[in-house]
């Protein structure tokens, strides 16, 4: 009759080692972009020093009236900063009409080789969260996405930002050469920039791109993610006027205030329509400026 197998006990096997977990480090940068980092941190110093980059959200010293936030809404939501001159973007003031998204926003971040992974960690979260509070002053659907954005936000240090034509190319096919250009060959003096495209000229956008020197101090990158996310929702231009508010050229304000808040809700109320034209919305603008600021006195 056959016998039962005997099976000895296995030995004790030791166990693998445990693989060494290495953190990430990007490429070094270059001296270039170590050089511009400098010059950005002692901007950002300066303008602390006076009084500048505000967090405070405004107060007794910024008041504003209903008057007043009617005005600012449509120089900053009905008119552009910037205008298209030949084969070159350039700043000009100039009438446009309202703009703002209809449809769900994807956003995609994409962070260059040479950022820092701790610091893009810390960067996307800020953005996500920021991007979450837009959603929720305009009614829009704001959701984070790894690929297939229609809102592309990009964090990259010098060289990366040169070389980014042709990543801008696949993004959008047919965008100009003027806009390529305006990001590769962005002046020290611009800290950060957005494009929002409207391809059916109807006032509604359908795709973004932010583009963020990856080289800036805290408070200066954050007031970067703060004006440019909110520009790119249909707030286009700026005003000296607007105050307290990040859409001012003057940067007294860093980050988005409860001033700001109410533009977004305004440029979103269903009473105004994409492609309004100044003269069309005024009247609508004033009384929802009335009802905001009657409503928060």
């Amino acid at each position: 009759m056959p016998q039962p197998s005997v099976v000895s006990p296995a030995a004790p096997q030791a166990r693998p080692p445990v693989p060494e977990v290495v953190p990430a480090v990007a490429p070094e940068r270059s001296a270039l972009s170590r050089d511009i980092g400098d010059y950005y941190a002692r901007v950002e110093t300066t303008m602390l020093r006076q009084g500048l980059l505000r967090i405070d959200n405004g107060g007794p010293d910024t008041p504003f009236n209903e008057r007043q936030l009617a005005e600012n809404f449509v120089r900053i939501a009905l008119f552009e900063e910037y205008d298209s001159s030949g084969d070159r973007i350039v700043a000009r003031q100039t009438a446009s009409r309202l703009h703002r998204w209809d449809e769900s926003i994807r956003m995609e971040v994409e962070f260059g080789a040479t950022v820092d992974p701790a610091q893009a960690s810390l960067d996307r979260r800020a953005i996500t969260t920021y991007a979450a509070r837009l959603g929720s002053l305009t009614g829009v659907d704001v959701t984070q996405v790894e690929s297939g954005g229609n809102f592309n936000v990009f964090v990259v240090n010098e060289e990366e930002r040169r070389a980014l034509g042709p990543r801008l190319q696949q993004l959008i096919p047919g965008i100009s050469a003027s806009a390529i250009r305006t990001v590769t060959e962005l002046p020290r003096s611009s800290y950060c920039l957005v494009f929002a495209f409207d391809p059916q000229s109807d006032g509604t956008y359908e795709r973004a791109v932010a583009v963020v020197r990856a080289e800036h101090p805290n408070l200066l990158r954050l007031s970067c993610f703060h004006e440019e996310l909110a520009q790119a929702m249909g707030l286009a231009n700026d005003s000296p006027a607007a105050r307290p508010s990040i859409f001012n050229d003057d940067e007294e304000f860093a980050l988005l205030t409860g001033h700001d808040e109410m533009l977004l809700r305004m440029l979103y109320d269903p009473r105004l329509k994409p492609g309004m034209t100044a003269d069309v919305a005024a009247p609508i603008v004033t009384q929802i400026a009335a009802e905001m600021v009657g409503g928060n006195s």
